[in-house]
C-alpha cells in the first residue's frame, strides 16, 4: 500500500485548509460560457451537414447536388482529421500564453469573436458565392472552414483547460465541470429543439426550410456564442496555486505531444471516450433522418431536444452529489451499459413510438454522467502527468477532449452525408420514398455500428482507467510534498528528492524544481504509478 508520510499528511491538510469556497458569480459566469459554446458546436458539427444536404445546393440538379454534397462532406472529414494533430499545438500555445488576462481568457475572447464571424460565412455559402462560382466556393470554403475550426478549438481548449487553474480540488473541479456540462446540455439540446422552428419561421415558405431561414438561425447562434464567451472573459479569473507556480515550464510543441503520449491514464481515458463520442455523434447526427424519412413524424423530432435537456438537467445537478457516495468509474460503466440497452431498443423498435421514446430516454440519460466523468478524469490526469515529468500541461491535456470530439465530429460529418446519400435521404425525398433496403442501411450505420463502439469503450474504461477520486488525492498530496521538499532543498521518504542525481546518490539539494535534471530525479513513471495505484 502507498502510505502517506507525516509530510504528506501535513501538505494534504494544508491543501484543504487553503481551499476556498466556490464563488457563485464565478461559477455562473463560467457555466454560461458553455451554453453558447455547445450550441455553436452543435451548429458546426451536426446541423451544418443538414444544411448542406438540404439547402446549400437546393437550386442544383439532384445528381449534381449529390456529388457536391459528397465533395463538401469529404472535405470536412479530411480537414477535421488533419486538424486533430493541431489541437495539442493549440493547447501548447495556450499553456505558454502570459497576459494580464491570464493564460486562458485571451483565447476565450479571440476564439469566441472570430469563430462567430466565420460560422456565418460558411452557413451562407460564403455570402452567396456558392451560387456564383462553385469551384471558387469550394476552394475558399476549405480555407474558411480550417480557420473557423482552429479558432473554435482555441475557445474550447481554453474553456475546459481553465478548470484546473480555478481549483486543484477534485470535487470542486467536478462542480465546475457539472455546471459547464449542465449549461452545455441546455445549449446543445436547446439548439436541437429550436433549429427547425427557427429555420422554418424565417424561411417564410409554408413550412419549408430555405437559405433565409438558415441565415437567420446562424446569426442567432453566432451572437449567442460571442456573448457567452465574453461572460467567461469578464467573469472568471484563474488562481496561482503552488502546483501551478512551481511546475516546470511547459516546453515546446514536441514536448507537448510527448506529454500526451506518455500519460497512460490520459490515453486510456481518451480511447474509451472516443468510442463513446463516435457512437453518440453518429446516432445524434442522423436522428433528424429517423423522424423525417423512417418514421415520417417530424412533428415529434423536438423530443430529441426535450429529452436530453431534461436528462442533462437532472444528471448535472445530481452528479456532484452522487459522486460523494459513488465512485465516478461506476457511473461511467453503468451509463455505458444503459446506452447498450438503448441501442438494442432502437434496432428492434425504432418505429414503435412508445418504445422509441423509452429508447431515447435510455440513450440520453447517461450521457451527461459519462461526459463529466471523462472530463474530470482528464483534469485529474494533469497531476498524474506532472508527477511523471515535473511539467504541468493543463491546456494541452484538456485539448485531448476537443481533439476527440473532432475525430467524432469528422466521422459524423462524413457519416451523415454518406447515410443521407446511400439511403436516398436527400433533397425532396420523403418517408414514402424509402424502401426496406434504405431503412436497413440507415439502421446499420445509425444504431448497429455505434452499439459496437459503446461496448468497446466500456471494456477499455473498465480494464485500463485507474485514476479516481482517491488516486487523485494521493497524487496531489505527493506533488504538494515534493514541492514543499523542493523549497526546503531536502529529500523525501521515497528516497528521491530534488537533491537526487541520476546515479541515485544524494547531491545536497542544490538543484531546484525548475531544473530538468532534478525533475527527472524527483519525478518519474514508477513513482507516479505507485502513487496512482496506492502501493
Amino acid at each position: 500500500m502507498y502510505l502517506m508520510t507525516a509530510s504528506t499528511e501535513s501538505s494534504t491538510q494544508s491543501h484543504h485548509d487553503e481551499k476556498e469556497a466556490i464563488a457563485p458569480a464565478r461559477l455562473v459566469a463560467y457555466a454560461l460560457g458553455n451554453f453558447g459554446q455547445s450550441a455553436f458546436y452543435n451548429a458546426l458539427s451536426t446541423y451544418f451537414v443538414v444544411y448542406v444536404t438540404n439547402s446549400l445546393f437546393s437550386g442544383v440538379d439532384k445528381a449534381v447536388a449529390g456529388k457536391l454534397i459528397g465533395i463538401i462532406t469529404s472535405l470536412i472529414v479530411i480537414i477535421r482529421i488533419a486538424e486533430i494533430f493541431v489541437d495539442p499545438l493549440l493547447g501548447n500555445l495556450v499553456d505558454n500564453t502570459t497576459t494580464k488576462l491570464g493564460r486562458f481568457r485571451p483565447w476565450q475572447l479571440i476564439g469566441g469573436l472570430v469563430s462567430a464571424v466565420l460560422i456565418v460565412m460558411v452557413y451562407t455559402g460564403l455570402f452567396g458565392l456558392v451560387n456564383v462560382n462553385t469551384t471558387l466556393f469550394i476552394v475558399l470554403f476549405v480555407v474558411v472552414f480550417v480557420v473557423l475550426d482552429v479558432f473554435y478549438s482555441l475557445r474550447d481548449i481554453s474553456y475546459w483547460g481553465m478548470i484546473p487553474s480555478i481549483s486543484s480540488d477534485s470535487h470542486q473541479r467536478g462542480i465546475y465541470t457539472a455546471a459547464g456540462t449542465f449549461t452545455g446540455s441546455l445549449g446543445y439540446n436547446g439548439l436541437t429543439i429550436a433549429v427547425m422552428p427557427i429555420v422554418t419561421f424565417f424561411s417564410f415558405d409554408a413550412g419549408q426550410q430555405n437559405q433565409n431561414g438558415w441565415t437567420a438561425f446562424i446569426i442567432i447562434v453566432a451572437l449567442l456564442g460571442a456573448l457567452t464567451a465574453l461572460s467567461v472573459v469578464f467573469g472568471v479569473k484563474e488562481k496561482q496555486s503552488t502546483l501551478r507556480t512551481k511546475a516546470q515550464e511547459n516546453g515546446n510543441p514536441i514536448e507537448a505531444f510527448r506529454a500526451l503520449i506518455h500519460n497512460d491514464q490520459l490515453m486510456w481515458t481518451a480511447l474509451s471516450y472516443v468510442f463513446y463520442a463516435v457512437a453518440n455523434v453518429a446516432t445524434g447526427g442522423v436522428m433528424v433522418y429517423l423522424f423525417k424519412y423512417v418514421i415520417g413524424r417530424m412533428d415529434l423530432f423536438p423530443v430529441t431536444g426535450v429529452i436530453p435537456i431534461a436528462c442533462g438537467l437532472i444528471m448535472s445537478v445530481l452528479f456532484p452529489v452522487i459522486t460523494r457516495w459513488v465512485p465516478r468509474r461506476y457511473l461511467f460503466l453503468i451509463g455505458m451499459s444503459v446506452m447498450v440497452v438503448a441501442y438494442l431498443l432502437l434496432i428492434v423498435a425504432s418505429t414503435n413510438i412508445p418504445l422509441l421514446l423509452v429508447a431515447l430516454v435510455l440513450f440520453y440519460l447517461p450521457q451527461t454522467q459519462i461526459q463529466m466523468t471523462v472530463i474530470v478524469c482528464l483534469e485529474d490526469s494533469i497531476e498524474y502527468g506532472q508527477l511523471k515529468t515535473g511539467k504541468r500541461n493543463e491546456a494541452v491535456t484538456l485539448s485531448v477532449r476537443p481533439m476527440l470530439d473532432k475525430i467524432a465530429g469528422a466521422f459524423s460529418n462524413g457519416f451523415v452525408g454518406f447515410v443521407a446519400v446511400a439511403a436516398g435521404m436527400i433533397g425532396s425525398a420523403t418517408a414514402a420514398d424509402m424502401t426496406a433496403k434504405d431503412i436497413t442501411i440507415f439502421k446499420t450505420f445509425a444504431f448497429m455500428i455505434p452499439l459496437v463502439c459503446i461496448v468497446l469503450g466500456l471494456i477499455v474504461f473498465a480494464i485500463f482507467v485507474k485514476i479516481d477520486e482517491k488516486a487523485h488525492a494521493r497524487l496531489v498530496a505527493k506533488l504538494t510534498e515534493n514541492l514543499a521538499t523542493a523549497g526546503d532543498g531536502g529529500g523525501n521518504d521515497d528516497g528521491v528528492g530534488v537533491g537526487v542525481g541520476d546515479n541515485g546518490e544524494h547531491n545536497g539539494g542544490h538543484a531546484s524544481i525548475a531544473s530538468e535534471d532534478s525533475a527527472l530525479a524527483e519525478y518519474g513513471p514508477e513513482l507516479a504509478k505507485r502513487v496512482l495505484l496506492g502501493k
